[in-house]
This record gives structure tokens, sequence and C-alpha cells, in this order.
């Protein structure tokens, strides 16, 4: 059963993203908005991983293991100025979809396996994941006259 492989790539990808919500916060600390926001979006995903602990105990692990180009590896530090804020949100944005896209599959494996309790995790966490892409796009496009057209 692949599920649990599944598993393994959301509860890895959530602590990338918490942890690059993190980094940028601190990074972008000047950005008032930034900072506040990403603290409390990476304290979601941060929950995220604790509501998938018991799934990844009740689904087997597979003994293939992950596929090998299947990741999401965290932001290690953060860029300067206008451009590298849209660059570090756009970065958050990639792999915010990578976890919109790995729970839409779990979801729908959840409600093929008749599991309620996964099936609604899923739901509520791709709920979350739609609400931090919202957040970054619209903060993106507010930037990007900025950044984009003023020299630093």
């Amino acid at each position: 059963m692949h599920l649990a492989t599944y598993l393994g790539i959301l509860d890895r990808g959530s602590a990338s993203l918490a942890d690059s919500l993190r980094v940028v916060s601190d990074g972008h600390a000047e950005e008032a908005d930034v900072h506040h926001l990403a603290r409390t979006l990476a304290a979601k995903y941060d929950d995220h991983r604790s509501r998938l602990a018991p799934f990844l105990e009740r689904y087997p692990a597979h003994s293939g293991g992950e596929p090998e180009r299947v990741h999401a590896s965290p932001l290690t530090e953060t860029r300067t100025g206008g451009v590298g804020l849209l660059r570090d949100l756009l970065d958050l944005y990639l792999l915010g979809t990578y976890l919109q896209q790995t729970w839409t599959l779990v979801g729908q494996a959840a409600r093929g396996a008749r599991d309620a309790d996964l099936s609604a995790t899923a739901d509520d966490c791709l709920s979350d994941v739609g609400t931090l892409l919202t957040w970054l796009e619209t903060r993106m496009k507010a930037a990007a006259p900025q950044a984009l057209l003023v020299a630093d």
C-alpha cells in the first residue's frame, strides 16, 4: 500500500513548509505582515503534522520507500530586498502547491479506502493550504510592482 508513502511525504512536506515559513518570518521581519502571518501559519503546519501522526501509525510503511525525486526541501535562508521577498514568497508558494496536490491525492485515497477520519483531515488541511496560497498570491501581487520596477 502506497498510502503510507504519501502520508510520509505530507509529514516531511509540512515540516519543510513550517520551517520555511519561520525562516521567511525571521528573514523579512521588517515586513510586519509577513513576519507575523508566517509565524502563525508555521504553527498551523506543525499542527498538520500532529494530525497526521495517527494515520502514519495506522497505515504500514511501503517497503519500496518514498519516490526518489518527490521531496520538498525547506528554505534555509532568505534573500534581501523587495525582489528577495518576492522570490522567497514564490518559494513558499511552490512548497504550498506541492502540499496541496499531495493532500488532494491522499484525500482521494482516503475516500477510496472509506477512511472518514483521514478524508476529513485531508479536507481540513487542504483548506488550510488553500488559505496559505491565497495569502501568498495576494502578497506577491502587492509586492511585485515595487520589487520589479524600482531599482534597489
